[in-house]
């Protein structure tokens, strides 16, 4: 994979984020046109147990972490962190780790599509799984969290590597039932004039992650405003609106049909797998009962965290993430 500069970004964001960055070019696939990703990537050393008996050459598990609206990479700096941190040597040891952290198309500092109806969910699964062919990995662990659950689910299912782990976070994977009612942050973003007001002139939801939270204080300061920097022109924050218009309002919706893959993905899935929760999140907390059903095999870890649980429980998703990395190398 050929690795391009990436764009550049001011220094106090380099501390938040002190990750090798680098910027691929995706060609058109399908419905999804020719774009930049920029993509953070980080190696975690092998963690826990004996290094006794272990090969020199033990093999990295590569772990792709896909965020969703209106984020980016930086979402999951602090699940890396925690991945890092030297294990007890009487944990079990989890083999060396390869994190990739992409921006969503739109998001970050990747490229932007265009306008609002550049952003469907085709394209999105489409973009990625060209950048799963990318990296060209037959085994991986696949983090989803919001629209990276049907995103990363639907390139899985187009691209179909060998072996595969899930770590799932606070996303959906599968079409809504019918008679279901959208939330009030989905009906207020098909409100005609005020939604563009509020999602292109004043900066929502980027401006008040906050209020999606557990502890609302898990989103301030300088990483409240990491958040906010990438779509700060009035030319480079059309996303957000999209993706928020990309939840179906109804069973007619362009999105449903690409759901209907994703879940049927999940109840084929064989591999190991491990959920974990956010219950007070606003938008998804009362989603898990789904996931378990369709993943029943999968260890759950709940959680009192909001919608972006890697600002909450970071350790949790990173224990989750080794547990599943460890039963994908043994296998």
């Amino acid at each position: 994979m050929l690795h391009l500069p990436a764009p550049a970004w001011p220094a106090w964001l380099e501390k938040l984020a002190p990750f090798e960055r680098y910027r691929v070019e995706l060609g058109a696939r399908g419905p999804a046109s020719a774009l930049g990703l920029h993509v953070m990537e980080a190696t975690v050393p092998a963690t826990g147990g004996s290094a006794a008996g272990a090969s020199e050459a033990e093999a990295e598990v590569p772990v792709l972490c896909l965020h969703g609206n209106p984020t980016w990479g930086f979402l999951y700096r602090r699940v890396a962190a925690e991945l890092g941190r030297a294990a007890e040597p009487s944990a079990a040891r989890t083999p060396p780790l390869r994190l990739y952290l992409p921006d969503l198309p739109g998001l970050g500092f990747s490229d932007r599509p265009g306008g609002r109806e550049a952003h469907t969910l085709e394209r999105h699964i489409g973009w990625m799984a060209t950048l799963l062919e990318a990296l060209g990995h037959e085994r991986l662990v696949v983090v989803v969290q919001d629209w990276g659950g049907p995103i990363g689910l639907g390139a899985l299912d187009a691209v179909r590597p060998r072996a595969v782990g899930l770590v799932v976070l606070n996303t959906v994977v599968g079409p809504p039932r019918p008679g279901f009612r959208p939330t009030a942050f989905h009906r207020f973003a098909r409100l005609p004039v005020v939604s563009d007001v509020a999602f292109r002139l004043l900066g929502f939801p980027q401006v008040a992650l906050g209020l999606a939270q557990g502890d609302r204080q898990s989103i301030r300061g300088e990483v409240a405003r990491a958040y906010r920097y990438p779509l700060r022109h009035l030319g480079d924050n059309a996303a957000p609106l999209a993706l928020a218009r990309m939840v179906p309002d109804g069973l007619a919706h362009p999105s449903v049909a690409p759901l209907v893959r994703c879940q049927s993905y999940v109840e084929r899935f064989g591999g190991p797998a491990a959920i974990v929760w956010g219950d007070r999140d606003p938008v998804l907390g009362r989603v898990r009962g789904r996931i378990e059903k369709l993943l029943p095999g999968a260890p759950v870890t709940r959680t009192r965290a909001g919608h972006f649980l890697q600002e909450e429980v970071p350790d949790l998703i990173a224990a989750a993430i080794r547990g599943v990395a460890r039963e994908l190398a043994a296998r």
